[in-house]
């Protein structure tokens, strides 16, 4: 029997794992008559709640259950990494446990992988219904900025939502970089992914645990990650500022020649100099981001530490 692993990162999510746990098992009983087999790695992303406890009570009863339980917080990626190391299926899903990503979408969603070769299926949300307007605007414009900046393709409403087969995932383990973008990887692999659409889906319960800021973080951190233009658009705002200065430079002694006394003015050499320091610590601030997450990665560390686990 075919064996699908379903990967599932939680921080602080006692409030939605039981209502997750029961619509997850009733598409795996699903699964199971259609002669599937199915496993759970929940992993602990660090949770302060009593998370490792509601997992440990499922893991108890279920022989389905695995999970994975982290030192400290380290992240979602780090989760989702975690988790495709774990997992052993000839198919790899990873879903969150709010119950934004539809369970019951996963038959549908394995069917296109095993019947019409597909290597992954992939879902994107049509709509941001119940978003707050500014974050739809910048999550929007991300998606804009990424796919004029990089070469790998990001579709907007892309969710982590996706089920793969094990060449893919396999693939994806491959890439070992501490500082990992998952929707930037899902794309530079590549592979033949089929999309599905569905309307926006409140939370279960509880609340989201990304602010605008993480949300922010995380932007740049896939931009950084997959694309060099940044460093390009610091080398041509560089080679604009010289121009300019140059025009300045030869209006300031052209008007000195004609009228004379004209190139005195300390609020225009302060406004120049400002200008130009500022154009300075954009540049290196463009650069810093490129040598710390350079620096992160000759340090080798580990993308988690495992505190406790069953498997």
């Amino acid at each position: 029997m075919e064996l699908v692993s379903i990967i599932v990162p939680s921080y602080n999510e006692q409030e939605t794992l039981p209502l997750f746990y029961k619509e997850i098992k009733d598409v795996a009983n699903v699964f199971v008559e259609n002669k599937i087999n199915m496993e759970m790695i929940f992993v602990d992303d660090g949770s302060r709640d009593d998370t490792l406890k509601i997992i440990k009570e499922y893991a108890g009863k279920d022989d389905s259950v695995r999970y994975i339980s982290f030192s400290r917080n380290f992240g979602k990626e780090a989760a989702i990494y975690a988790g495709m190391e774990a997992a052993k299926g000839n198919y790899v899903v990873l879903m969150d446990a709010d119950l934004q990503d539809p369970p019951a979408l996963l038959l549908e969603m394995y069917q296109f992988v095993r019947d019409d070769k597909y290597d992954s299926v992939a879902t994107r949300r049509v709509t941001r219904k119940g978003e707050p307007a500014i974050r739809s605007f910048f999550a929007r414009l991300f998606y804009k900025i990424m796919n004029k900046m990089s070469e790998i393709d990001i579709v907007d409403g892309a969710r982590d939502y996706r089920l793969m087969n094990r060449k893919m995932a396999d693939a994806i383990l491959a890439m070992k970089e501490y500082n990992r973008f998952t929707k930037g990887i899902f794309g530079w692999v590549g592979f033949r992914t089929k999309w599905l659409e569905y309307e926006n889906k409140k939370r279960a319960a509880g609340e989201t645990k990304w602010s605008f800021w993480k949300l922010l973080k995380y932007s740049l951190d896939g931009i950084v990650g997959f694309s060099t233009t940044p460093l390009m658009f610091a080398s041509w705002l560089g080679m604009a500022a010289c121009i300019i200065s140059f025009i300045v430079i030869c209006f300031v002694v052209i008007r000195q020649m004609l009228f004379g006394g004209s190139a005195f003015g300390w609020p225009s050499m302060v406004c120049i100099f400002v200008f130009f320091s500022g154009i300075q610590l954009l540049c290196m601030g463009i650069l810093g981001q490129y040598l710390s997450k350079t620096y992160l990665e000759t340090k080798r560390r580990p993308i988690y530490i495992i505190n406790e686990k069953n498997l």
